[in-house]
């Protein structure tokens, strides 16, 4: 097992390797300065979607919404609590499927909300519905 960890910054895109160890220091991207593991919800636009899903080593819960989406909104407030729970275990980020169509159709989403685990560039798993925090927890948790 390597020392180290590949992320990709959620603001600029660029790839960073982190040591483990420094996780919880507070790295921040080499390129933007942006902070990497923050314990928040980024958003995301396609590109770095797709950079994100695919690069990043520590796993990340994607949050697909849409602003009409009531049930989207309910869950926000879990979703940020779940986030926090999980700082440098996890990442976590929404992409809206409103404004990203594509990666709608890409992926076969017919519902939203609906949160997707990917880790090692690979869906492990997905969680339909809104959901409270503990349940979001338990669902990465169990698949870390």
């Amino acid at each position: 097992m390597s020392d180290s960890l590949k992320l990709v910054c959620e603001t600029c895109g660029q790839a960073n390797r982190i040591p483990i160890l420094r996780l919880g220091e507070g790295p921040r991207c080499g390129s933007c300065g942006d902070p990497l593991v923050t314990g928040k919800v980024a958003e995301l636009d396609i590109a770095t979607h797709d950079k994100t899903t695919r690069g990043d080593e520590l796993p990340i819960v994607v949050d697909y919404w849409a602003p009409w989406c009531g049930p989207c909104r309910m869950m926000a407030p879990e979703f940020a609590r779940a986030a926090a729970a999980l700082k440098g275990k996890a990442r976590f980020a929404k992409i809206n499927t409103e404004d990203f169509p594509a990666v709608s159709q890409r992926l076969g989403i017919r519902g939203i909300p609906l949160l997707v685990l990917w880790k090692g560039g690979r869906e492990v798993a997905r969680l339909p519905g809104a959901r409270p925090a503990a349940e979001i927890e338990g669902f990465v948790r169990s698949h870390l």
